[in-house]
């Protein structure tokens, strides 16, 4: 529940508080003072709804009125870069007429809006998604892992169908080596379950870009395409270890030299899921926490350290001088 007060808008006053919102496929949206009903939101990424005659205020009136987006079920969360509601004027004069605005959503044409209160999205709490036997693995391949330098592994190394694993020694692996048998396999049957409940999730908050910088709290997001991180990204957990973060990427992931992941308020890295649509490229000397599910392949450059697990699909890991801890 959010609270809000808003003030004059050109020569409209409005008080508007108690806002809700909890959306199931379409909530229907009423306004509790003047019998004001906006009929039927949609939960896309772009729509808007009017409605047109009972909230004609005139300058020096004002009125309560609370919006209602009703669900029993489900808890606060949104899809949309926010919720706006506006109040519209025609060349400056008032009129009978209220607008609330999802996302790209726009008002009718020839009336100016202005936004007057908004909120920021969040995301529905995540649960940790389960890899099966390939939890088990700090590296999985589908078609090669290969490995320069003294990379040292502590959990299993799994390769199906492939049969290839090159470079150990002088790499050292601290759990089994499952080179094409029947745990491998079994693996990478998992991981693909892994990676299609992980991509099903619904609701997320979309991101893009570089997240270098930014902090982000427990939740599901999702990229369009390409994802990068250079220098920090800062994950806050706010006193929960038992948070989750899932990031639902289309395309590529990749990190610059010397990126790293910052783990605060009691995150755990094995409650952090990377989903990349295509490969993920580590840059040099990068600290990354989490469990990468690619499905094409993982380069893990010089002296990279991964708290976390690179699982491949069908493609190959390579490995240079790094240090790879499952994390329990």
């Amino acid at each position: 529940m959010v609270f809000a007060i808003v003030g004059t808008v050109a020569g409209v006053t409005l008080f508007a508080s108690t806002f809700t919102y909890n959306p199931p496929t379409t909530a229907p949206v009423t306004g509790q003072a003047g019998s004001l009903d906006f009929g039927t939101l949609s939960r896309v990424a772009s729509s808007s709804k009017m409605f047109v005659g009972a909230l004609a205020i005139g300058a020096g009136s004002t009125s309560s009125i609370t919006f209602a987006f009703v669900s029993p079920t489900l808890t606060w969360n949104t899809v949309f870069s926010g919720i706006a509601i506006v109040a519209q004027t025609q060349d400056a004069t008032p009129v009978g007429k209220a607008c609330i605005s999802l996302g790209t959503g726009t008002c009718p044409t020839g009336l100016t809006t202005k936004v007057i209160w908004s909120v920021t999205p969040v995301s529905l709490p995540q649960t940790v998604i389960p890899l099966g036997s390939a939890a088990n693995f700090a590296v999985l391949a589908g078609a090669t892992v290969t490995n320069t330098g003294l990379t040292v592994i502590t959990g299993d190394l799994g390769l199906s169908p492939g049969t290839a694993v090159t470079g150990f020694p002088p790499g050292i692996v601290n759990g089994v080596l499952h080179a094409a048998d029947s745990n491998a396999m079994l693996a990478k049957a998992d991981l693909t379950t892994a990676i299609n409940t992980a991509n099903a999730l619904p609701l997320p908050i979309l991101i893009a870009g570089d997240l270098g910088g930014r902090t982000l709290v427990p939740g599901l997001y999702k990229s369009t395409s390409s994802l990068a991180v250079t220098g920090g990204l800062t994950l806050d957990a706010q006193g929960n270890s038992n948070a989750v973060w899932v990031f639902q990427i289309a395309s590529t992931l990749t990190t610059l030299t010397g990126s790293q992941i910052i783990l605060t308020g009691g995150a755990q890295a094995n409650n952090i899921f990377w989903v990349v649509g295509s490969s993920a490229t580590l840059g040099t000397t990068s600290v990354f926490k989490g469990t990468i599910m690619a499905y094409a392949s993982i380069t893990i450059t010089t002296g990279v350290s991964l708290d976390g697990r690179a699982l491949a699909q069908v493609g190959a890991v390579t490995l240079d001088s790094n240090i790879i801890t499952r994390p329990l």
